[in-house]
C-alpha cells in the first residue's frame, strides 16, 4: 500500500472499461486503486467498506445509477469526493452531477493527462467539468445551480422530500414518468414510487388531480421567486 496516495474506488458496469481506467492509473506514484464496483448498490457497499479518498463512477449503471449511489453516500458522508463518467458531458449532466454531490464530470474518452488533471483538481476540493467548457461557462452553470438551491426557501412545508418536490415540478411541465426518469437518470419505477408517495401525502386520488396540484404549485413557486 502506497503512503499518502490518493485512494480511488472505480465504479462502472462494464468490466473492460473499469480495467481500462485502472491500467491508465496503475503507474501513477500518488494513486492507488483500492476497489471496483459494478453497479450503484455495489458502489455504496464498497465505499462504506473501503472509505476511498475519491470515487470515479459511471453516471448510468444497473440496479442503482451512479448519481443515485453518490447522492446516497453524500447524505451521510458530505465530504465524499466524486467524479462522474459519461459518454456525453452536457450542461444538464453537470447540473445532475452537482445535485448528487459530485465535484467533477468527464467524458469517458478523455486522454490520460486530462483524467489525472480531473483527479488532482477534485481531490483538492475544486470542481472539474472538462475542457470543452470555458471557465466562464462553468462558473455560470455552478452559479445557476446554487441559485436553484435557494428555491428551497420558497417551498412550503408539505412533508415532501427534495426529490418529491423536484418530481412534482417536472409533472407540472407535463413530463411522463419515463421522461422524468430519463431527465433525472433514475429508474421509471423509482419515479412511480415517488408519484405514489406524493399523492398519498397530498391526499390526491387521481393523476388529473396530481397534475392540477403540480401546476398550481409550480405557479406559486415562480411567483414567489419573482417577488410577486
Amino acid at each position: 500500500m502506497k503512503n499518502n496516495s490518493i485512494k480511488i474506488l472505480i465504479a462502472d458496469d462494464h468490466e473492460l472499461f473499469r480495467k481500462g481506467i485502472i491500467s491508465l492509473l496503475l503507474g501513477e506514484a500518488d494513486i492507488e486503486i483500492i476497489g471496483e464496483a459494478n453497479d450503484g448498490k455495489d458502489l455504496i457497499y464498497k465505499y462504506l467498506k473501503l472509505k476511498p479518498d475519491l470515487v470515479i463512477s459511471d453516471i448510468s449503471m444497473p440496479e442503482l445509477s451512479g448519481l443515485e449511489a453518490v447522492s446516497t453516500i453524500h447524505a451521510s458522508y458530505p465530504d465524499v469526493k466524486a467524479i462522474f463518467l459519461s459518454m456525453y458531458a452536457g450542461e444538464d449532466y453537470i447540473y445532475h452531477c452537482l445535485q448528487a454531490g459530485g465535484l467533477g464530470l468527464i467524458n469517458k474518452d478523455i486522454p490520460k493527462e486530462e483524467l489525472l488533471s480531473a483527479i488532482h483538481t477534485v481531490i483538492n476540493g475544486d470542481k472539474y467539468f472538462g475542457k470543452e467548457f470555458s471557465d466562464e461557462k462553468i462558473q455560470k452553470l455552478i452559479s445557476n445551480y446554487e441559485m436553484q438551491l435557494d428555491t428551497k426557501e420558497f417551498i412550503p412545508n408539505l412533508d415532501l422530500t427534495e426529490k418529491e418536490v423536484e418530481i412534482l415540478l417536472l409533472i407540472a411541465e407535463g413530463l411522463s414518468s419515463n421522461d422524468i426518469a430519463d431527465k433525472l437518470f433514475i429508474a421509471k419505477r423509482t419515479v412511480d414510487t415517488h408519484r405514489t408517495h406524493i399523492m398519498q401525502k397530498l391526499d390526491l386520488s387521481s393523476t388529473p388531480q396530481l397534475f392540477k396540484y403540480a401546476t398550481k404549485y409550480s405557479e406559486m413557486i415562480n411567483q414567489k421567486k419573482s417577488g410577486k
